[in-house]
């Protein structure tokens, strides 16, 4: 995956006014990559966000949706000057649509050296189990 930058509105163009009050990105975001991992118990995601420390994480579960936003603290130190930057902008935003198999009442999150672990496990009656035959 990309870190595609999108725009969490859609419409008509700005105005030139608009643009200039705005900043640079205006509400744009990054899109960070992802690895999802299945087992039976359920899933596991991890996010790259670099920069991003637990107070500029947001994570939202609201019905099926999961909204992953955050934002880094990727500052240059003083007396340093910048020569190149290819990430310039930092924020991040993604969103899922989870299935209705994973209990969305017991995620659980870390967040460790710019990756964040997502474990989403599977609801009571997804998990596969065993059906005991009895003879009669």
């Amino acid at each position: 995956m990309s870190n595609d930058i999108q725009t969490r509105s859609a419409g008509a163009p700005e105005s030139t006014a608009a643009k200039q009050e705005t900043p640079r990105y205006g509400n744009a975001a990054l899109t960070p990559p992802v690895d999802v991992v299945e087992d039976e118990g359920g899933i596991t995601l991890y996010a790259d966000l670099p920069g991003v420390s637990r107070e500029n994480l947001n994570l939202h579960v609201e019905a099926e949706t999961l909204t992953i936003e955050a934002e880094s603290n990727l500052t240059v130190p003083d007396g340093l000057k910048t020569s190149h930057t290819e990430v310039g902008l930092g924020r991040f935003r993604r969103v899922f649509t989870l299935s209705k198999e994973l209990d969305t009442e017991k995620v659980s999150a870390e967040l460790a050296q710019g990756v964040l672990k997502l474990r989403i496990p599977k609801a009571e009656h997804a998990k596969p189990r065993r059906i005991d035959v009895k003879v009669a």
